[in-house]
């Protein structure tokens, strides 16, 4: 498993579609993961210190697991299958461990609740993640079988990337870390 940190959460230009951005730490890949919208303001309100009037789904269920005397452990983004990311949340209750199925969304937005670690398994980051040259903001793939020589992707295998192509093809590394203003709410 790899811990991944959130690096940020974008909108497709091309779509309007919400899309969260996990980085391997302490490296230059990338796993993106597109949820819904309302997922999505979840997780930018909680990493932007942003509190509602009222407890908002994710603080709910958050809540619920504390009062049930468990404890959000970490999360993993599980599988990737059909172009469906899985995910698991990994509770500690009275001395044991229970796993509950979950939409990566969902996982990560009680994750950033919690402050539990996110991970990510290995097959998962080696079927949809994305390696950026740092320099270019390209996205790069190994040579072969390896992942000694990179190089730049080639067109056909950009639009074999299926629901990432778009996204990749906008990815802009310039603006990685800015701070974007905490989704609007009504009452």
């Amino acid at each position: 498993m790899l811990e991944m940190n959130i690096e940020s959460i974008r909108v497709s230009l091309l779509n309007y579609q919400r899309v969260v951005i996990l980085r391997v730490k302490e490296s230059n890949r990338y796993l993106p993961i597109w949820i819904g919208p309302s997922e999505a303001d979840a997780i930018a309100m909680k990493l932007q210190e942003y509190s509602s009037a009222r407890p908002m789904t994710h603080d709910l269920l958050s809540s619920v697991i504390a009062t049930l005397g468990a404890t959000v452990d970490h999360i993993i983004v599980s599988d990737l299958a059909n172009d469906t990311f899985y995910a698991k949340i990994i509770l500690q209750v009275n001395g044991s461990t229970m796993e509950i199925d979950s939409r990566p969304s969902d996982a990560i937005a009680l994750a950033v609740r919690a402050e539990a670690p996110i991970y990510a398994v290995d097959e998962v980051v080696n079927k949809a993640g994305v390696e950026m040259d740092e320099e270019t903001g390209k996205a790069i793939i190994p040579t072969g079988q390896t992942m000694d020589e990179p190089r730049p992707l080639r067109e056909e295998e950009l639009r074999s990337l299926s629901a990432f192509t778009d996204f990749i093809e906008t990815l802009n590394l310039d603006d990685l870390g800015r701070e974007e203003k905490p989704p609007s709410t009504t009452k």
